[in-house]
């Protein structure tokens, strides 16, 4: 379906790649991988079209439709949420818009029996069967679906975006993408915004995707649940294995390690040969001996081992002052957002060294306290700090904070001090960023790249205490594990929030879970945590709190005769049942519906083609029928 052949883009006369050719096909779900800056970005933007390749072809089919989550993302304002979702549905809409103006005209005229008259219902049949096939009765229904399945509540449907953050915004991005049947998915970095629950959900839905998916993460778990394929861009090349990105990683490292192999025995054959060579020239019987050995080695292919690009930055986090041994201390400390309380009754004592984890679902209040202690946000009761404390504080949108039209050298200078301003391009270079690199925009900067320039800055200032939220978002793998040796190096007291479990491991000692507006205290670092959550990682504990949930409702209903509750089992055995049916035809319709679109005569041509096709949808309107029924009686009985 898409053809990439002899690709190169260059910047600055260097190559990002050059010259590299591989193939994607229906059903392939590629994870592109590389460490910050090797052009995965500049990748996806070259095969959606908004970026031209220096040289090179891309071939495609004339109908492909390929759609494309950017980093950065412009949102018209005055917009719902679901008004933003239905946007997704362009043609649709487009044929609604059609409805609604014949209708207003067949209900203005009154030339009941002119040709005109007649010609507008005419045209308003078409079009309602048009719409039909489209599926026009059904996407709001599907709009709804895939923004809850990504997070969003019923009750925040009709807020207008401009309300949300930009990772919400990011979120309604996404759904929109994944509602429109596009060919070809090119998403980068989608799991940044999102929370365990809505990456679990992605996967799924990514999983059974029939169209081609290039993803760009730094989520090695979320790689080897969705990606069957990986693409790694390192020193203007590219290494394609079928394999998630683990498995690559495995099979990418045997073969470096034969490479090696085979690079030594045959380096010792080339040595040898030479030395025969040396030997023969010496002698006038040999000659004609030494020219032929020098013939064959002459076509001798050198083997060559794959390079592999191992530059990586330089953190060192030096503490300023020594603090006194109280770092924070918080006392029936509390967060409200107008009526809506987030945090209540928190006590929180942080001792001179802490190594501390802050853990939780998304909203329960992690990035809310660490504003708190940075005097970001205003809240009730006491949070005070301790003797000399400097907090150095890194955002989990600290790269939002960067000015886009400034270069990478101008926004250290800028937030620099007359000590720290002649260290600024040691600085630079020590995060990766040499040469001509430091006159690059800001705006122009891959997410990861922006991420390094933001801690570059930080270190800008004086700090005994470090507050990061989720510091590793945007980051190579690589640079994820710089910066964990460097935290593990820290000697200040450092908090950080996290759901990254593997960058957690052995970085702290104590653990705080946020949950129902507290906190509580964990003594020993993440492993003792989920072994105390009776879990093997930060992803179940999702499943976990939902099965307490679970079965703190059905504490409630004890009371309720041995009956009633047999009978809820059933009614939910039977609820399932109808959903997964439900789903079944839908999908089916669905699929009608597009070979419709796509070729009407063909498929109406099938023997009994209407009768199936309404006796599907005789069906589907009898099962959610069956639906509300069972759930009227499942939410009677629980009311009782």
């Amino acid at each position: 379906m898409l053809n990439i052949h002899n690709l190169s883009i260059s910047f600055g006369g260097e190559y990002l790649f050059e010259e590299i050719t591989f193939m994607l096909t229906p059903g392939d779900r590629v994870g592109l991988v590389g460490k910050n800056g090797a052009g995965k970005s500049t990748m996806l933007k070259i095969l959606s079209k908004e970026q031209e390749p220096d040289s090179g072809q891309i071939a495609m089919d004339k109908e492909v439709k390929i759609g494309f989550l950017k980093q950065d993302i412009d949102f018209v304002q005055g917009r719902t949420v679901l008004e933003e979702a239905y946007e997704a549905f362009i043609e649709i809409k487009d044929t609604e818009r059609k409805i609604d103006a014949i209708n207003t005209q067949l209900a203005e005229r009154t030339d009941y029996e002119s040709d005109g008259y007649n010609q507008l219902i005419t045209d308003l049949s078409d079009l309602t069967h048009h719409y039909e096939i489209l599926g026009g009765y059904n996407y709001q229904g599907e709009a709804e679906r895939v923004l809850q399945g990504l997070g969003f509540e019923r009750a925040v449907f009709d807020n207008l975006t401009d309300t949300f953050s930009g990772g919400w915004r990011m979120r309604i991005e996404l759904a929109k993408l994944l509602l429109q049947n596009n060919d070809i998915l090119l998403l980068d970095e989608p799991t940044n915004h999102l929370d365990i629950e809505s990456i679990i959900w992605l996967e799924s839905f990514l999983k059974n995707y029939a169209g081609i998916v290039v993803i760009v993460s730094h989520d090695k778990m979320f790689l080897d649940n969705v990606t069957n394929r990986t693409i790694e861009i390192s020193l203007g090349r590219i290494y394609d294995f079928n394999k998630p990105y683990s498995k690559y990683l495995v099979l990418r490292k045997e073969l470096r390690e034969q490479q090696l192999a085979t690079q030594k025995n045959q380096s010792k054959q080339i040595e040898q040969t030479e030395k025969l060579i040396e030997k023969f020239r010496a002698k006038a019987s040999k000659a004609s001996m030494a020219q032929s050995l020098i013939k064959k080695l002459d076509k001798v292919e050198r083997i060559e081992v794959d390079e592999d690009d191992n530059a990586v930055m330089s953190i060192n986090f030096p503490i300023s002052i020594q603090p006194g041994k109280v770092v924070v201390e918080a006392k029936n400390t509390g967060k409200n957002y107008g009526d809506k309380e987030i945090l209540s009754g928190i006590n929180l004592l942080v001792e001179r060294g802490s190594k501390i984890a802050f853990v939780g679902q998304n909203g329960q209040g992690k990035s809310t306290l660490a504003k708190m202690i940075n005097n970001e946000v205003p809240y009730t009761g006491e949070l005070n700090l301790g003797h000399n404390v400097q907090i150095g504080y890194f955002a989990q949108n600290q790269s939002e904070y960067l000015d886009g039209e400034l270069t990478v050298h101008d926004t250290m200078i800028n937030a620099a001090n007359e000590k720290t301003r002649s260290r600024v391009r040691d600085m630079l270079g020590s995060f990766l960023f040499r040469g001509d690199e430091v006159d690059k925009k800001v705006k122009v900067l891959s997410g990861g790249e922006r991420n390094r320039l933001a801690l570059c800055k930080l270190l800008l200032q004086p700090f005994n205490v470090l507050v990061m939220d989720e510091p590793t978002n945007h980051l190579d793998i690589k640079s994820k594990n710089v910066l964990k040796g460097a935290l593990e190096n820290f000697e200040g007291t450092l908090i950080l929030v996290s759901h990254d479990r593997d960058f957690l491991q052995g970085l702290t000692t104590t653990v705080y879970e946020f949950k129902d507006k507290k906190i509580k205290e964990y003594l020993g670092d993440i492993n003792f945590y989920l072994e105390a959550r009776r879990v093997s990682d930060l992803r179940e504990i999702e499943k976990k709190d939902k099965n307490i949930k679970v079965v703190a409702e059905t504490k409630e209903t004890a009371k309720q005769s041995y009956e009633d509750q047999k009978k809820l089992k059933s009614l939910n055995n039977r609820l399932s049942n109808a959903e997964s049916k439900i789903n079944k035809l839908e999908r089916e319709i669905k699929e009608i519906d597009t070979e419709l679109a796509i070729d009407y005569d063909k498929t109406i041509a099938q023997p009994n083609f209407f009768d199936n096709y309404q006796a599907k949808k005789d069906e589907l309107d009898t099962l959610m029928t069956t639906w509300e029924k069972i759930q009227e009686e499942i939410d009677s009985i629980r009311s009782t």
